[in-house]
C-alpha cells in the first residue's frame, strides 16, 4: 500500500437485489464459516481441525425509507413460498485500486422487518439472510 488513501470506504458500497438497485442500503456483510471437525492423529497432543462443509450468511442494513422488502418477501412467505435472490455487493472507491465486485446467490432472508421505529430516530432495518454460493466478477490488487 502506498498511501492510506487506497483503504476502500464503504461509502462508496452499492448493492443490487435481483437487478434493483438498493439505493436505501448503508452496509452489508457476507461471510462464509468454515465449519470443522476434530481430527485426533495418532502420536500427537494437540487435536487438529479438517473443515468438513461451509455456512454462508450474510446482512443488509438498510435505512427505512420503503416497503421494499415486505413487498419482495412479505405476501410469498405468508403463501408458504420460500423466495431466493441473487445479491450484488461492488465497492469502488475513487482511490483504490480498483473495484471489487460479488455476487451471491441463492439468497434467502432470515427474517421480515414488519415495524420497528421509535420517536426522534432515523428507521433503519437489518435484514439477515443466507445463500449458498459467491463468486467474484471483479476483485481488487494492489500495485
Amino acid at each position: 500500500m502506498d498511501s492510506a488513501k487506497r483503504v476502500m470506504s464503504g461509502t462508496w458500497g452499492e448493492v443490487w437485489l435481483d437487478n434493483d438497485y438498493v439505493s436505501e442500503c448503508y452496509g452489508m456483510q457476507a461471510k462464509a464459516a468454515f465449519n470443522k471437525q476434530d481430527v485426533q492423529i495418532c502420536g500427537r497432543m494437540v487435536v487438529d481441525k479438517k473443515v468438513t462443509n461451509i455456512t454462508c450468511t450474510g446482512s443488509l442494513r438498510l435505512h427505512k425509507v420503503s416497503s421494499r422488502m415486505a413487498i419482495k418477501i412479505g405476501k410469498a412467505i405468508k403463501d408458504g413460498r420460500d423466495l431466493r435472490f441473487t445479491v450484488i455487493s461492488k465497492l469502488a472507491d475513487p482511490d483504490a485500486y480498483g473495484a471489487e465486485r460479488v455476487v451471491l446467490s441463492n439468497v434467502s432472508f432470515d427474517d421480515l422487518t414488519i415495524a420497528d421505529w421509535e420517536v426522534a430516530t432515523n428507521g433503519k432495518v437489518e435484514a439477515p439472510f443466507t445463500f449458498t454460493d459467491y463468486n467474484f466478477l471483479d476483485t481488487v490488487e494492489a500495485r
